[in-house]
């Protein structure tokens, strides 16, 4: 009886096998991937297969720069690598290097280069990007005569805005000779005075949309003096021409709405800013109406005959002061003369002598005042209520006089 060998024995003496054949080491296999999973570590794992086999593969982490793209189910790619086996396991897998899309995979491979020349060049710098016009009037589309892209770019526009126009030049979007077509669209619309211009198609493979991955569309692009929009393909969909394009639109759709103003919305606006403006006149009229009002009532109030009326009337209400007074005066100094006409009455010698009272002169004019001033033998005249007597002293007797009196 032979030999008994363990499993891992017999695992090792196949790992050794293998890595002794020179074509697993390093080879090239095609197939289309399935169950792909990233792994949280950074590894990748899937299942190459084709019609009637499959191979498991893994891209560890540290070769992760040989992935270029997205991979996912369903892609046709080439991989390289090698053969080994995972002697726990006992299987043998393809340890993946590099993954490339096959077919298309030299296409996106050019596209990267060519992105990547051009973007050293500045041909994507945003100094360079033109502003889309707020209201255009008139866009152009490069893009084919019939198809969604199109029909979704004349309907949105017209919804947006009834009266915009719309200039297409039907241009040939696929093949060999597409890219010239687009090229003469972008400079005869260039031309043509429109306000905007979209270039684009709908959705399709890398090589159906190649066209629009040329150099010479994207010198077109970027020579154009009119601003360009690039909607080709769908969301995911990314060519030279959205780089160097003055706006990127993920859909033919969406470039339509960046093109055209909703003129309903913009009506709208327009209105808030008439209310606005309104309001804002009425209240500036309002307010020089009251400083006008203002300066008339301070002009009113300085008009001359305004000021000469305003002195009569304080004259005239002096004069009824004065008048008032005046009477008021008159009227006390009336009363005071009565008073002292009254009191000079009772100091008149007429009254006195109507009372019994005599007046005796030495002669008219002359008042006799004290004996001193006569004597014996003088005349006197002494005058009574109705008449004068003439008489002669007899005798004159002296009052002894007090000190005080």
């Amino acid at each position: 009886m032979g030999s008994v060998f363990s499993v891992l024995q017999i695992n090792n003496y196949i790992k050794n096998m293998i890595a002794q054949d020179f074509l697993l080491g390093d080879l090239q296999v095609q197939g289309e991937v399935s169950n792909c999973k990233y792994h949280q570590s950074g590894h990748v794992y899937f299942t190459l297969k084709d019609e009637s086999a499959a191979i498991s593969c893994v891209m560890f982490a540290g070769n992760r720069a040989g992935l270029t793209f997205s991979m996912k189910n369903g892609d046709k790619v080439v991989v390289s690598g090698f053969v080994d086996v995972y002697e726990k396991a006992g299987t043998y897998q393809l340890y993946v290097k590099k993954v490339k899309l096959a077919g298309a995979g030299d296409l996106y491979e050019k596209f990267l280069a060519l992105k990547n020349e051009l973007e050293e060049m500045g041909m994507f710098a945003a100094e360079y990007k033109k502003p889309l016009p707020e209201h255009a009037k008139r866009v152009g589309v490069v893009t084919a005569p019939s198809g969604a892209a199109i029909r979704d770019i004349q309907n949105i526009m017209r919804r947006r805005n009834p009266g915009i126009q719309i200039i297409l030049y039907p241009a040939l979007v696929q093949g060999e000779r597409a890219k010239e077509s687009i090229v003469k669209g972008i400079q005869v619309l260039d031309k043509a005075n429109v306000d905007v211009i979209i270039v684009g198609r709908g959705g399709g493979s890398i090589e159906d949309l190649w066209a629009f991955n040329e150099e010479n569309v994207a010198r077109a692009i970027f020579d154009c003096e009119t601003p360009v929009i690039s909607a080709v393909g769908h969301e995911t969909d990314f060519t030279i021409a959205d780089f160097v394009a003055d706006m990127r639109a993920p859909t033919p759709s969406a470039a339509a709405e960046l093109a055209a103003e909703n003129v309903y919305d913009t009506i709208e606006r327009v209105n808030g800013y008439e209310k606005r403006l309104n309001f804002a006149m009425q209240k500036k009229i309002d307010l020089s109406r009251a400083f006008a009002m203002n300066f008339l009532r301070r002009v009113e109030a300085h008009r001359p005959d305004r000021i000469i009326s305003g002195y009569r009337e304080k004259l005239e209400h002096f004069a009824l002061m004065l008048a008032s007074s005046s009477g008021r005066i008159l009227k006390e100094n009336r009363y005071r003369l009565q008073l002292l006409a009254s009191r000079l009455d009772d100091l008149s010698p007429l009254k006195r002598l109507s009372a019994g009272f005599a007046y005796v002169s030495l002669e008219p004019g002359k008042t006799l005042r004290s004996v001193r001033q006569v004597k014996a033998g003088d005349a006197l005249d002494i005058s009574v209520k109705d008449g004068r007597i003439s008489a002669s002293v007899q005798n004159v007797e002296k009052k002894e006089v007090m000190p005080n009196e």
